[in-house]
């Protein structure tokens, strides 16, 4: 059925019109072209970072950010991160300036505030109450506390870089969609790894290199995992967008029903609490939190936020050079096809391959060789992709240092004795 066919959030949808949305809207396929970046940032004490700021004072900074001018969306997590979210670069080199440039106008705001941005994918003290009350972070907290209180953890303190990317050539090949997609999520257990930086939650160890991860895994498997038969990505993400389970149901006056247990399907066969239309699966898809999520281009959502000002550069650049150049694609997919017997039938990140790559980062034995040849082939593709030679330098400057060393950032991290583990 045409798109056209389906009015613009009015009216009752179908599952055949679901499916054609679906279908239409989350796999944009043609030449890779661009790329872009979500970063998520801690925000702390500029003197004592291990000191919890109150929420007036991050509140009032905030507001001010509002004003200045940026190039990237500026948005705010409920716990209080600050995130940027770049608009589409037609090269790695522009989106790395603009974003910089946007950051240090950030910087320089909070900088006058007392405050700093800290990247770490897991707050390593602070469990801050929820700053934002508006009404779909009120439904996500309450759909997620059905389970416990790791949804709390998710929302208040993590961060990530998440890297955007087109989705691909329609036709098979190193740049075709079906090898991107299959690609993405092998080679997001070694990007898991190789940039684990979260060992730590309320002052203590947790035993796991990207407690962020470690987090994601524990939540509702149902909008977390990857969707089975990643192989023919639009057929399996259909399935997978239609059976999740609806968070909320968005209302315009008064708080939100969180239904409990109930699919997409099936709200669409039921019709109740009321019929929903184009508008709400657009929105229910927003609502899903696997590690790879088409929305047009690919999202690729496992990598903790990284150390430093610029540590954000080397995940972007390895993973655009990986994706983008052609002959680094074909080699990297042949390098990481095998971790598929490690990872076993069950998807990311509940498989044995991204639960070491959690727990392990860089010191599991098989994502230390993987990562040190994906990093190696990210190394020749960088020039080929016009990458300046301050990121080429980076880049290789984080290889030496961690990857061919069998560490990660997360073993710079000074952190006492480990928590009870948190699986």
């Amino acid at each position: 059925m045409p798109l056209d066919d389906v009015a613009g959030g009015r009216g009752a949808l179908t599952e055949e019109e679901a499916e054609a949305l679906l279908d239409g809207i989350c796999f944009k396929t043609g030449p890779p072209r661009t790329v872009g970046v979500e970063l998520e940032w801690l925000v702390h004490d500029r003197h004592h970072p291990e000191r919890p700021v109150p929420a007036h004072r991050r509140a009032t900074a905030f507001e001010q950010l509002r004003a200045v001018p940026l190039a990237s969306a500026l948005t705010f997590e409920p716990g209080g991160q600050l995130e940027l979210s770049s608009p589409p670069a037609a090269s790695l080199t522009e989106c790395i300036s603009t974003v910089g440039a946007d950051l240090n106008a950030v910087r320089g705001h909070l900088r006058a505030a007392g405050l700093a941005l800290a990247g770490y994918g897991q707050d390593p003290w602070h469990h801050p109450d929820r700053m934002l009350h508006a009404p779909r972070y009120d439904a996500m907290e309450a759909y997620f506390d059905r389970s416990g209180t790791t949804g709390r953890d998710m929302m208040r303190t993590t961060a990530s870089v998440q890297i955007c990317l087109d989705a691909g050539h329609e036709e098979p090949g190193p740049l075709g969609h079906g090898r991107r997609w299959h690609l993405a999520h092998l080679l997001g257990a070694v990007l898991v790894a190789a940039f684990a930086n979260s060992p730590m939650r309320r002052g203590r160890a947790t035993g796991w290199r990207s407690t962020r991860q470690a987090v994601w895994t524990k939540l509702d498997p149902g909008r977390t995992t990857a969707p089975a038969g990643i192989r023919d990505p639009r057929v399996a993400w259909t399935a997978y967008a239609l059976d999740a389970p609806v968070m909320c149901v968005r209302a315009p006056d008064g708080p939100w029903d969180v239904p409990e247990g109930l699919t997409f399907r099936e709200w669409i066969r039921r019709g109740l609490p009321r019929p929903p239309d184009r508008s709400d699966l657009e929105y229910h898809v927003t609502t899903l939190f696997p590690p790879v999520r088409p929305r047009g281009h690919l999202e690729l959502r496992m990598i903790d936020a990284q150390p430093g000002d610029n540590g954000w550069i080397v995940p972007l650049a390895v993973t655009t050079a990986l994706f983008d150049d052609p002959e680094a694609a074909e080699t990297v997919y042949r390098t990481v096809k095998p971790l598929a017997e490690t990872a076993g039938p069950l998807p990311p990140p509940g498989n044995l391959l991204w639960l070491n790559a959690a727990r392990h980062g860089m010191a599991d034995p098989e994502l230390r060789t993987t990562a040190a040849a994906c990093f190696a082939t990210a190394l020749e593709a960088l020039p080929r992709i016009g990458a300046e030679r301050a990121v080429q330098d980076a880049v290789a400057d984080f290889t030496d240092r961690y990857v061919l060393r069998g560490r990660c950032p997360a073993d710079d991290v000074r952190v006492p004795e480990p928590e009870k583990d948190l699986r």
